[in-house]
């Protein structure tokens, strides 16, 4: 992970949101750390009146710890699996390695570094929990439920605002995108690919999204911070070859998004540039979003046909395109109304991802016949 720059007066201190956020926070900007009296475990939101009731109001704990796969990340790390891991990576025990930990498990990482800053219900084993998403809640766990408080007030108090899209993905990409590649090619840890809408979509939902929610609007904010991530780990050496390709392949998606001028004049292989461009380009598309904007960049995207026709692209170069564009189709189709209910385009969607099923088998006309099949099909 990278280091983070502290203020002069707060070096050494560390919260939860350090430990969940180390490497977006690092990557991008300066961030001062405020210290929290106590990050509290779970059981602080439980009980029935708040969050541990039946109503679908108050049900928030009982969907996430029964039903969410972050409530058994900690659980993960007990696994045999986990230990052959830990094993071929030389880690004695993957329960209290930070390399492991501070994804897995917050509070152990957070126990590890400073351990008075946790409370006594804060359990290593509650995994990925209230805390690490909505931020160490030792100063606003009672003033959030105040009925005179806005949400810009419980924000101010520390809540993290995972209303506004660039926040949620800044809260989730640090665990969901880079890995160390050793974890990859010693542990046979499974690569990562942050999708913040899709991965969104498919979570147990113990919350509502505002009246304003966009499915392309996350798509986008999503990938360009998965871009900034994704560049700022080539940068630093943090990223192997085949990234590199996964780089290349998500940058060419991103470019081709009408209307999106940060990452247009990004040069090949500057990943520094990329980076910048990439933070700015989410920032800007978490602030404004036209709904008719999905069917526009789902027509656009299909219409690259001719790409995967282009002999002098690399065969592996043009797979690592064709699967990023793919996963892009997916979620600019559930967001568009009238492509999510057409039977055809479903149909051409899954042909579509079965011939990204493999990057050295793929093979690119058989993809753009595919792709052409699908623009057709869109309304």
């Amino acid at each position: 992970m990278s280091s983070i720059i502290l203020s002069n007066a707060l070096q050494g201190r560390l919260i939860l949101g350090t430990v969940v956020l180390l490497a977006t926070l690092g990557k991008t900007a300066e961030a001062e750390i405020i210290q929290h009296p106590s990050i509290l475990g779970a059981t602080s939101c439980s009980t029935s009146g708040c969050h541990g009731g039946a109503e679908e109001k108050s049900l928030q704990y009982t969907v996430w710890s029964q039903r969410d796969v972050h409530s058994r990340a900690y659980a993960t790390l007990t696994t045999a699996r986990s230990a052959r891991m830990a094993e071929a990576l030389g880690i004695k025990d993957a329960t209290t390695s930070p390399s492991c930990v501070s994804c897995h498990a917050p509070f152990q990482a957070v126990k590890n570094a400073n351990p008075a800053l946790l409370a006594a219900d804060a359990r290593v084993h509650e995994g990925v929990s209230c805390a690490s998403c909505h931020g160490p809640d030792g100063d606003w766990v009672r003033s959030h439920t105040r009925r005179d408080f806005s949400h810009a007030d419980k924000v101010a108090a520390g809540l993290k605002d995972l209303e506004n899209l660039h926040a949620r993905a800044n809260s989730c990409v640090a665990c969901h995108q880079n890995i160390d590649p050793e974890l990859i090619t010693k542990g046979k840890h499974p690569r990562l690919i942050f999708e913040l809408d899709g991965q969104t979509a498919s979570q147990p939902r113990h919350w509502k999204e505002g009246a304003g929610y966009s499915g392309a609007q996350a798509w986008r904010v999503g990938q360009a911070v998965a871009l900034r991530e994704m560049s700022w780990a080539l940068e630093n050496g943090k990223a192997g070859a085949e990234e590199k390709a996964r780089w290349q392949g998500l940058l060419w998606v991103l470019q081709r998004v009408p209307g999106d001028a940060d990452l247009q004049g990004v040069v090949a292989d500057n990943y520094g540039q990329a980076r910048v461009a990439a933070e700015r380009s989410a920032t800007t598309a978490a602030k404004d979003h036209d709904a008719a904007q999905a069917a526009v960049w789902l027509k656009a995207l299909a219409s690259t046909t001719d790409a995967f026709s282009d002999r002098s692209v690399d065969r592996v170069a043009q797979a690592y395109r064709a699967e990023r564009l793919v996963l892009a189709l997916d979620r600019l189709v559930a967001a568009t109304p009238a492509a999510k209910k057409s039977p055809e385009v479903s149909a051409r969607l899954d042909g579509l991802f079965n011939q990204v099923q493999s990057i050295p088998a793929f093979a690119p006309d058989a993809f753009s016949r595919e792709l052409v099949a699908f623009l057709k099909t869109l309304p």
